[in-house]
């Protein structure tokens, strides 16, 4: 197996050991997945240990693929992300739409979980979600659009077949309408149900097996997109996160993993 800077012997013991949270947060959560089809997608946050933040040797993530670099995921594998918890924040008080989703993940898709990743769970959205998230829902659902629209002959595309199926990308198509109806739901009631209500599960699955036209679902990604760019100024969200009890709360997690691990986690041997 050939290793990434992202991978490797030394970040996989830091995120085997230090991770409080980790979920599975692919189309399998959301609801959308088509039966017999797909991979598994999970996203993982850790606490690294003192010295990866304060020394020279930065841990960001670590990432782990059961299929090779370049090589396409197919049934029963395995795609993991583990951030460490700081890049999570960050990510997560921009508003990224990925990296929201183990906030609200229910609990038979949670894989492991500590005492600190339940705290996160029940008080990281009353810090973390604000209506400008929105924003990103947008741009992510814009960004899905193009990538459908792009390659009207498979050209250009990794999925071809799927072009060649049914006229375009689907799981483009179910990626662009997903973001919409949840970046909705996000900023008309602070939270994103899992996996998703119907009738919307339903009309996405069969919009991957081709019961939808193009023209139908780029329709209602318009709608999608116009209701979100209204919430952004009119949801009942905070106007910006609580950055300072953020700060805290990151604070405290990492004091309080570093005193229990006394101090530097210098039992994870370093592979640099």
């Amino acid at each position: 197996m050939s290793w990434t800077k992202h991978s490797g012997p030394e970040f996989e013991a830091i995120a085997e050991r230090f991770t409080i949270l980790r979920c599975q947060i692919g189309s399998g959560v959301h609801g959308t997945n088509v039966p017999g089809a797909g991979d598994r997608d999970e996203m993982g946050i850790c606490v690294e240990p003192a010295r990866y933040v304060i020394g020279l040797r930065a841990f960001d993530q670590y990432v782990y693929r059961s299929q090779p670099e370049g090589v396409r995921s197919g049934v029963g594998d395995l795609d993991l992300t583990v951030y460490s918890l700081r890049k999570w924040m960050a990510l997560a008080l921009v508003g990224n739409p990925t990296v929201l989703i183990p906030l609200f993940a229910p609990e038979k898709e949670i894989v492991a979980i500590t005492g600190l990743g339940r705290e996160l769970l029940r008080d990281g959205p009353e810090f973390i979600l604000w209506r400008q998230a929105g924003l990103r829902f947008l741009g992510y659902l814009r960004a899905q659009r193009d990538r459908m629209v792009a390659h009207p002959e498979g050209k250009g595309t990794n999925r071809p077949e799927l072009v060649d199926k049914y006229g375009f990308d689907v799981k483009f198509a179910a990626h662009m309408v997903r973001l919409g109806l949840q970046g909705v739901e996000l900023l008309t009631t602070g939270r994103i149900t899992l996996p998703m209500p119907e009738p919307w599960r339903s009309w996405i699955v069969s919009l991957r097996q081709g019961g939808h036209t193009k023209e139908e679902t780029l329709a209602l990604a318009t709608d999608l997109e116009a209701r979100l760019e209204a919430l952004v100024t009119t949801s009942d969200l905070p106007e910006h996160p609580d950055h300072a009890r953020a700060d805290e709360w990151l604070v405290r997690a990492y004091t309080t993993v570093w005193a229990e691990d006394q101090g530097d986690g210098s039992t994870v041997s370093s592979q640099a």
